[in-house]
């Protein structure tokens, strides 16, 4: 692939899922605004990661039956209108559809990611996947950088103006790039349990066939249980971040909350290389490494009210080691199963949309019951049982993925 492209992949996801995490760092902005109790404030998150989960589970799998290049554009316009009505909800419940339909669009990061997997030559697929997911991780801390700048300019509401603009023009620049491509399995793949028969296959025979592979494959069932989990720390994390550094001491504006963002930025692309180890074959041994960094990470983030450098530099190595878990798990995924990329990172990603919602509402609610040591205490036991879960199923058999 042209390194351009790449690039371009990397931006347009980074923007869409960026654009289904800017509120984290607005949520007491929002809460007031809207009248919603600080509790529940995480709501909005759990909102925009249901309506993920649903586009996981009932768009993605198209990739894998149409024309990506078209699927693209269409779920890029659905996203600009979506921002729109977010950013001019006048209650909660309008909101929270917005809120829906930004993360049900959201998922065009994983068609891109998937395309850009079948666009790259086998021996730099993973190189490929861990930049463009670099794109993603970098989205979604850079959106709390520029959502806090913005809001603290313009207001919440301009966030999702300026989100709704960028992806118009993001989308008319792939529109122009990408190749129109048919997601039909190569020569051959039709005898695979896992292919599209023809790529002509019923849309309701594509979703089962997505269902029938959690069900048939013990490596997705493995890396799906980590997304859940490390992304659930992760949420745990983003969610709650903003209400003690906004609160008295602290008394940080949006803008200063967002830039521990910038921090966030610099350990997700230092995990970029994660995928080129994937090629080597040293994925789990990466994953590994990573969630035992992903525990000891608590450790300083737990200083907050002592240290905010400490909370920073624990913030770098958790999301270097929850972006190095995730480069690694797609690889791996689309390496093992090539024919059905689309339905197999929509599988994932569906773990990983409900450990970023449940991880969301929990620490709010862990905020409120037990302030920021709560918190942490989450984040830590999240951590410890993703390790535990990996040892588990770290020799989980490839065969059958063949």
């Amino acid at each position: 692939m042209p390194r351009s492209l790449v690039l371009l992949f990397a931006v347009a996801c980074g923007l869409a899922v960026g654009s289904a995490y800017a509120a984290q760092p607005l949520l007491d902005a929002i809460a007031d605004a809207l009248a919603l109790p600080l509790g529940a404030a995480g709501i909005v998150v759990t909102a925009t990661q249901a309506g993920l989960a649903l586009g996981l589970l009932l768009v993605v799998p198209l990739g894998d039956l149409l024309d990506r290049r078209r699927l693209v554009a269409c779920q890029l316009t659905v996203g600009a209108l979506a921002l729109t009505l977010v950013a001019l909800a006048p209650s909660a419940p309008l909101l929270l559809l917005g809120a829906v339909l930004v993360g049900a669009s959201s998922v065009v990061t994983q068609v891109l990611v998937a395309y850009a997997a079948v666009l790259a030559a086998p021996a730099e697929r993973g190189r490929v996947v861990g930049i463009v997911t670099s794109g993603v991780v970098s989205g979604i801390l850079l959106a709390r950088v520029v959502a806090g700048v913005v809001a603290d300019l313009a207001g919440w509401r301009a966030v999702y103006l300026l989100a709704a603009g960028l992806t118009v023009v993001v989308g008319l620049l792939l529109v122009r790039r990408l190749p129109r491509t048919a997601a039909a399995p190569p020569a051959g793949a039709a005898a695979s349990p896992t292919s599209v028969p023809g790529g002509a296959a019923s849309y309701a025979a594509l979703l089962r066939s997505t269902v029938a592979l959690v069900a048939r494959e013990p490596l997705l069932r493995a890396r799906g249980g980590l997304a859940l989990l490390t992304f659930a720390a992760f949420s745990t994390l983003w969610s709650a971040l903003v209400l003690p550094l906004s609160a008295p001491p602290h008394g940080l504006s949006h803008a200063q909350v967002g830039l521990f963002g910038v921090a966030g930025l610099a350990g997700a692309l230092g995990a970029a290389r994660a995928g080129r180890l994937a090629d080597r074959g040293r994925g789990q041994r990466t994953t590994g490494v990573a969630l035992a960094l992903l525990l000891a990470s608590w450790a300083p983030i737990a200083l907050l009210d002592r240290s905010l450098l400490a909370l920073a530099a624990g913030i770098v190595v958790l999301d270097f080691a929850v972006q190095a878990v995730h480069v690694s798990s797609q690889s791996m995924l689309l390496a093992a199963l090539p024919v059905a990329g689309s339905r197999a990172i929509a599988a994932y990603m569906a773990f990983y949309s409900a450990g970023s919602a449940l991880g969301a509402i929990a620490a709010t609610s862990a905020y409120a019951a037990a302030g920021w040591g709560g918190v942490c205490l989450q984040g830590a036991v999240l951590s410890l049982v993703a390790l535990c879960w990996w040892a588990l199923t770290q020799a989980t058999p490839r065969r059958s993925l063949r």
